[in-house]
């Protein structure tokens, strides 16, 4: 009886040790290697992830207190690499096409270092990824076409690099895309047909040029949040923009917009929370159907070239908390309303052709233009 018990816990001690070591995918084993391979060592700190990548032990193999102590995470058999999220410490190299041999990759997250070249095609091989985060980074290159084909991409952040070219005809293609930041690119061209389940669209701080037209914005339901500053947009953005059904903040700021038009929420009812316009050539009157938007909070039409006087019903808004109007050819005296206490405003209407506005607010900072500066946009006497 003791030796066949002192047998049982031999066999259970040997299950412990050999179900605790990996046999991860030999293909998974060789794409770590060649992802580390094409980073140079010289930008690999001793105390970081990569520098724990030993490969004369198992990737994915239990406990780990030397080796691949971080930077990659293993399916729950341990056979398999599911995540590649490398810490921040500024690793300097290429992605190597060969991570596409990663196949059960969900996560792949690379931001904060100095990647740079162009985003391998073969990345389009990750079927199962989820979120793609390559942000600033120093990837150059355009955004492959192939990387439409990432069926479950949930996140692309692929923001502050230094990617040109169009953005990807076939983006829409990415059905379950939700997030999509490209910001602070070299991306030209105009807005491509959007993925239908997008929430948040960022491409702030590129070349991206033309109208805003209705045709990539189609079926778009569930869009929360525009981030399109900074770019060359030009013409009137038209009424149907601001009535997209579940739209709540909208950044244009810094383009060559001429015109906006803005028509009554339908039914009464919006969730537009923040709406910034300011820095583009935007001519004609306030728009007073802005006053309808029920939770408008933030209202930016600074620097455009603005006429005519400030509704009456701005001032009647209670949900208005910042109102920045500063830099047109605004005429007339404010409404009283902004200065009488019971509205919380924050902002400003200086640097227009106003009159009365109190010193003592700060509403009007900075001062109006010159009465010369004002007839002259007015070609005569500035009526109020």
């Amino acid at each position: 009886m003791q030796t066949s018990s002192i047998l049982i816990s031999l066999s259970l001690l040997l299950l412990q040790f050999f179900s605790s070591q990996a046999i991860t995918y030999s293909q998974d084993i060789s794409a770590l290697k060649a992802f580390k391979v094409a980073i140079k060592p010289t930008s690999i700190p001793p105390w970081s992830c990569l520098a724990s990548w030993d490969f004369s032990t198992d990737p994915c193999a239990l406990p780990r207190r030397s080796h691949f102590i971080c930077g990659l995470t293993c399916s729950s058999d341990s056979t398999r690499v599911t995540q590649l999220t490398l810490d921040p410490t500024g690793y300097s190299g290429q992605l190597t096409p060969l991570i596409s041999q990663l196949t059960q990759l969900l996560i792949l997250d690379l931001a904060d270092n100095n990647f740079f070249g162009p985003i391998p095609a073969s990345i389009s091989s990750l079927s199962n990824l989820q979120t793609l985060t390559l942000r600033s980074n120093s990837f150059s290159g355009s955004v492959p076409d192939s990387i439409t084909k990432l069926k479950k991409l949930d996140a692309l952040d692929v923001s502050h690099n230094s990617l040109s070219g169009y953005l990807p005809k076939g983006s829409y293609l990415i059905s379950s895309l939700r997030r999509l930041d490209l910001s602070y690119n070299k991306l030209t061209g105009s807005l491509p047909k959007l993925p239908y389940n997008l929430l948040e669209l960022a491409l702030k701080n590129n070349s991206l040029s033309g109208v805003i037209s209705k045709t990539p914005f189609d079926g778009l339901s569930q869009l929360e949040v525009v981030e399109l500053s900074e770019n060359s947009f030009t013409g009137t953005l038209k009424a149907w923009f601001f009535l997209l059904p579940s739209i709540q903040q909208v950044n244009l700021a810094n383009n060559k917009l001429t015109g906006v038009e803005i028509a009554k929420p339908l039914n009464g009812s919006s969730d537009l929370v923040a709406v910034d316009l300011g820095f583009n050539k935007i001519e004609g009157y306030l728009p007073e159907n802005l006053a309808d938007y029920p939770l408008l909070s933030s209202l930016t039409m600074r620097y455009n070239r603005l006429r005519g006087t400030i509704p009456m019903q701005y001032s009647q808004k209670k949900s208005l908390r910042r109102l920045f109007l500063d830099g047109n050819f605004l005429i007339g005296k404010p409404p009283t309303g902004f200065f009488s206490g019971d509205v919380e405003v924050s902002g400003s209407l200086g640097d227009n052709c106003l009159h009365g506005c109190p010193g003592s607010s700060q509403l009007c900072n900075p001062s109006q233009k010159s009465y010369s500066v004002c007839k002259q946009a007015y070609g005569g006497k500035p009526r109020s």
